[in-house]
């Protein structure tokens, strides 16, 4: 803007400068010749007066000057010329302009341009009272013929004008521009200003405001679109056309177990399984795309859709849904329905087989008595399993219609032991019961489930002459209840599976020894129900103890 304002001062600068010289000289050059003018009438004027007292002869005695006097008949006859000494040659001069005026009006005067000097004569005639003529001329250099002989000192004086103007410019166009260039733009109103700039000081400041309303409301809603994606359970990736990452929240790098940096690069850098680039490529083809991604042990479910304006693919949206669960759900639902499948199968065959020998008559008499009593051992054991299932499932589905009572641990215990007594002198295992009495607000069945069935494990994967010990022990913020055995121990790879549904450590002495495989899977379902923990501590060889530890609020 400052060289702008610096050229156009110049230019302006410059017009001004020659047309002032132009004027200047044609004012002057105007004034001279008026001047010369002047000064040739007064002197025709006191010559003709003093040649009409003294005669021609004081002319002719008269010393000569710069100018040329003639004198004229009235017959246009020239009788003297201070110019020439041979007066004969000189030609009539009766058809001159100034000499014809003079002759009619007294006085005349005329001017004539000489093209090859380039001067102008100028011409004034007077008549005398003899009737006679006298004439001065002068020459005049024409405006062309100053300007040229001047021409030096006009160039020095253009040059010198110029550089003063460029000067003055330069001076003047900072000096207009430095109130511009301080504006501070954060907060124009606040420096010294134009008043001619007021307008454009206030449309900025409106500006910014606006402007600052706007990245307020954006940072506000990015700030908003950030906290909602970071708190989401769901992974969350934005895409461009190119693959390039534009948002990705911490669910999302969670999910694909990528801790890779984005930063706008490839999104193919969190995952580069098959169906995470099929997601990928699909969604930014304008298709939606829904696939289902496992990675360590973890099943996630990749649903992409094109994101389009006014009809044209500009990115794509990438939701990841974390299904582990429900695919774990899906299987343990497969295996229970094939376990309990199993399960019932097994017993039910017996049953049948039992009952078709006896239908037939192919069994002895004598032996009559053990088949209906493997009959029933079968029946029992299909109820058993019948009631489990059942309790499982109440649990499961929080479907439990006994009210929470308050149950004494240590008498529940006494109790429970009682009720296995016989099966536990069969193999010579010595119960025990310790502690004091606490209670505890409960359901009375659930409990009891819970604590017989760790005991009745403790009984059957003990060896002979082992022991099943239950400690009731009342603390400040709970009462536990920890069952341990002397048996058979529980290898460290399978301790995170026994509360699975019929999942059994050794399948085939479990067989043997009975048993529907639901115990310590309805001991963790009771122990969500009361909100209570379990401990276990196992070693093959030495035995396991299990601790339940219920919450007194």
């Amino acid at each position: 803007m400052s060289k702008r304002i610096f050229r156009a001062i110049c230019i302006v600068a410059c017009i001004v400068l020659v047309v002032s010289v132009s004027l200047t000289v044609g004012v002057l050059y105007t004034h001279f010749e008026n001047e010369l003018n002047y000064e040739m009438k007064s002197e025709a004027q006191a010559l003709a007066y003093v040649m009409d007292k003294n005669g021609i002869d004081f002319i002719e005695e008269m010393p000569k000057t710069d100018k040329r006097i003639t004198v004229i008949a009235s017959d246009g006859t020239v009788m003297y010329d201070n110019s020439v000494d041979d007066i004969t040659s000189i030609e009539n001069h009766l058809g001159r302009e100034e000499v014809s005026e003079a002759l009619q009006y007294g006085f005349g005067e005329s001017s004539r341009f000489s093209t090859t000097i380039a001067e102008k004569t100028v011409y004034y005639a007077v008549r005398t009272s003899e009737g006679s003529i006298l004439r001065i001329s002068d020459t005049q250099y024409s405006l062309f013929t100053i300007i040229m002989g001047t021409l030096q000192p006009i160039i020095v004086i253009i040059i010198i004008m110029i550089v003063l103007a460029a000067f003055c410019a330069s001076r003047a166009s900072k000096a207009i521009v430095a109130p511009i260039n301080g504006i501070d733009l954060e907060a124009p109103e606040n420096g010294k200003i134009y008043e001619e700039l007021a307008p454009l000081v206030t449309k900025i400041s409106r500006q910014n405001r606006t402007i600052r309303e706007q990245l307020e409301e954006a940072k506000q809603k990015q700030e908003e679109f950030l906290v909602i994606t970071e708190n989401m359970l769901e992974g969350l990736i934005l895409i461009d056309t190119k693959s390039n990452i534009i948002t990705c929240n911490s669910a999302a790098k969670r999910l694909l177990n990528s801790d890779v940096p984005y930063d706008h690069c490839c999104v193919l850098i969190l995952n580069r399984s098959t169906e995470f680039s099929s997601c990928v490529e699909k969604s930014l083809a304008g298709e939606h795309c829904t696939e289902v991604l496992e990675n360590e042990g973890r099943f996630c479910r990749l649903v992409a859709d094109p994101v389009k304006n006014d009809g044209k693919v500009v990115g794509a949206v990438i939701v990841i849904l974390d299904i582990t669960e429900t695919a774990k759900r899906e299987e343990l639902r497969r295996e229970f329905t094939a376990n309990v499948s199993h399960e019932l199968k097994t017993p039910l065959t017996s049953i049948a087989g039992f009952a078709e020998l006896m239908k037939y008559g192919m069994v002895k008499p004598e032996d009559i008595k053990d088949f209906s009593e493997s009959i029933y051992d079968e029946a029992q054991r299909l109820i058993t399993l019948v009631n489990d299932i059942l309790n499982l499932s109440a649990l499961d589905e929080g479907g439990l219609s006994d009210e929470k009572e308050s149950v004494d641990l240590f008498e529940l215990s006494g109790d429970i032991l009682k009720s296995l007594k016989i099966p536990a002198e069969k193999k010579n295992i010595t119960l025990e019961l310790q502690g004091k009495n606490t209670t505890v607000m409960g359901s009375r069945k659930v409990i009891r489930e819970m604590i017989f069935n760790l005991c009745d494990n403790g009984i059957k994967y003990n060896v002979d002459g082992g022991n099943v010990t239950v400690n009731v022990i009342d603390d400040v913020d709970c009462a536990k209840v920890v069952v341990s055995d002397s048996g058979i121990g529980i290898p460290k790879a399978d301790r995170q599976r026994v509360f699975e549904r019929f999942y059994r450590v050794d399948k085939s002495h479990s067989r043997e020894i009975g048993g529907t495989g639901l115990g310590l899977s309805i001991v963790k379902h009771g122990a969500v129900y009361h909100n209570a923990d379990i401990s276990l501590e196992s070693e093959p060889g030495k035995g396991t103890v299990i601790t339940i530890s219920f919450p007194k609020k």
